[in-house]
């Protein structure tokens, strides 16, 4: 039976993420080959480059399908909390938190960053300064936060701080303990954001 071209090209796009991202997650970009990859998606260099262009594309499709579960997961969690404001204080430390799991860390706070450069001109990023700017405005509305404060300025820096918390943990001997002052600290940070 034909299949549709559509469902050939997504499921050779889904093949070559999914051998990326096993390959940038266990060994890293720098040490992953694209021949061993595509071989083990069971495809050619060439779809790579038709698909992706290059090696640095298909890191960021891989960064694009991990960014999109973590939202997920984010968002998961955040929905369970019995406030607007602990639903952001948990959206925020969560996604920090992942730094510890090795796949995020690896692809999305070392690799991603030096080889793609900076998070916050990142597509996602975007979508990411959305969500706050409007929770905060919420929460500015519902007198939890400051009133003087221009929600987009400070989610902007939120999002900056907690990209710099999450590659800290990544980066650290010792993430664990890493993860624990960094998730107090920026705790502590967002508390400076709330009326008295």
């Amino acid at each position: 039976m034909h299949r549709p071209r559509k469902e050939m090209i997504a499921e050779t796009r889904a093949k070559l993420i999914a051998a990326a991202r096993h390959a940038f997650g266990t060994i890293g970009y720098a040490e992953a080959s694209m021949d061993d990859f595509t071989a083990s998606a069971g495809l050619t260099r060439g779809a790579l480059y038709h698909h992706f262009g290059d090696k640095k594309g298909l890191l960021q499709a891989v960064i694009a399908e991990i960014d999109g579960e973590m939202a997920a997961r984010v968002n998961e969690v955040a929905a369970r909390a019995p406030t607007r404001w602990q639903h952001f204080v948990d959206e925020c430390t969560t996604y920090i938190e992942m730094a510890l799991e090795p796949e995020i860390q690896r692809i999305m706070f070392r690799d991603g960053p030096a080889v793609l450069g900076d998070p916050a001109q990142w597509p996602n990023a975007n979508a990411c300064t959305a969500s706050m700017t409007d929770h905060l405005t919420k929460l500015q509305e519902e007198g939890v936060v400051v009133p003087h404060l221009d929600p987009e300025t400070a989610a902007r820096l939120i999002n900056g701080a907690s990209s710099q918390a999450s590659q800290r943990i990544a980066n650290s001997d010792e993430p664990e303990a890493t993860s624990k002052q960094v998730v107090a600290a920026f705790k502590q940070l967002l508390e400076g954001l709330k009326s008295k």
